[in-house]
């Protein structure tokens, strides 16, 4: 059975829907150039999260500018993260906001990790090429 997160409540106390949030969070990335943007519903799926943004960045410091970006965003709303993961050499950062979970990676990491191709059968939402 699917864990289903309908709101976050912000650090005011405030809710915004799961949605509202992974939206956001995909703006924010966008604002920053990330590159193949995806949003995937998987709430069907999925008992730890409702939402995955999946981006990449082409380099380091890109990397860690997205990052820096998606959680200054979601803090301004109140949003805080739960839980972060990764480090810019690494290729990969991660970003868990309860029912959003925001993976940003570099190009090369993003194919090795394929988790697009690994949650194929979850709806996708938005995509940014």
């Amino acid at each position: 059975m699917c864990y289903n997160i309908d709101r976050l409540l912000s650090t005011e106390g405030l809710a915004l829907e799961a949605i509202e949030v992974a939206r956001r969070a995909v703006e924010a990335a966008s604002d920053k150039q990330a590159i193949d943007i995806v949003l995937l519903d998987v709430r069907e799926l999925c008992s730890f999260a409702d939402y995955f943004v999946i981006c990449s960045g082409d380099s380091e410091r890109q990397i860690k500018t997205i990052y820096d970006e998606v959680g200054h965003t979601l803090k301004r709303e109140g949003i805080l993260p739960l839980h972060h993961e990764g480090t810019t050499d690494s290729g990969w950062l991660l970003l868990d906001f309860s029912g959003v979970i925001v993976h940003i990676f570099a190009t090369l990491e993003r194919e090795y990790y394929q988790l697009d191709e690994l949650w194929d059968r979850a709806t996708p939402v938005v995509r940014i090429q």
